[in-house]
């Protein structure tokens, strides 16, 4: 992971050679279903009132979270560090390479208003979740991705082997550009993904920004396999 330096470089070895998966992501979000539309989410909602979030991670200020810059792009994003930070900015980079290139302003992460209109929004209070292209994919809004970017999210879902929950699984408030870590404290799946996303980062062809064939049938049937546990 890169944190950012306010220097507007940060580039890596993958944005040099991926800059035009991310230009041909801005040029898909421009034609996608969300941004020929984008509906304001209710402002309205109650007060987030626990210590914890609802994936059970404390509350916390901003003096426990790191900016971060998303590599590949000029965007940041607040988050708790360790594990959590290196899980949340593997989705948002695969995002940006391969469904719609994110920008300044595009990814928001932990904040301290306690004010939501979905319980899972209490998560960004802990520095847990992201929220991608906020005013594009509003909370309560439905069907923003075309086909092939759902199967996008459903690989890196189960790429993330379940410790990621997507917000458009969410029956009753979908919030699709919505990602949190699904899993406690101390959980050590989360430890071996993020070891297995480091390993990835160290090395050269792996990882976000790499080329995956998402409809090989291995990739597919755990996508498949995930999806169905989820959405359960």
């Amino acid at each position: 992971m890169i944190e950012s330096d306010n220097s507007g470089n940060g580039w890596h070895r993958r944005h040099v050679l991926l800059a035009g998966v991310a230009g041909a992501g801005a040029v898909a979000l421009a034609g996608s279903p969300a941004a020929a539309a984008s509906p304001t989410a209710t402002s309205a909602g109650q007060p987030w009132t626990r210590a914890t979030s609802q994936n059970g991670w404390p509350v916390i200020g901003s003096t426990a979270t790191r900016t971060y810059h998303v590599e590949g792009s000029n965007a940041s994003v607040a988050l708790l560090t360790g594990e959590v930070a290196t899980v949340l900015l593997h989705v948002v980079r695969r995002f940006h390479y391969e469904i719609s290139a994110v920008t300044v302003g595009a990814v928001s992460g932990h904040h301290t208003n306690r004010r939501i209109s979905a319980p899972y929004e209490s998560n960004y209070l802990s520095g847990t979740a992201v929220a991608i292209w906020p005013d594009r994919y509003p909370a309560g809004v439905r069907g923003g991705f075309f086909a092939h970017e759902v199967a996008v999210v459903r690989d890196i879902l189960a790429e993330c082997e379940g410790v990621v929950r997507w917000g458009g699984d969410h029956r009753a408030r979908p919030k699709e550009g919505h990602f949190q870590i699904d899993v406690r404290p101390g959980d050590g799946r989360l430890l071996r993904v993020a070891r297995k996303i480091g390993s990835w980062d160290a090395t050269p062809g792996n990882g976000a920004g790499t080329p995956a064939d998402i409809y090989s049938p291995g990739r597919r049937r755990a996508a498949s396999t995930l999806a169905t546990r989820q959405q359960s």
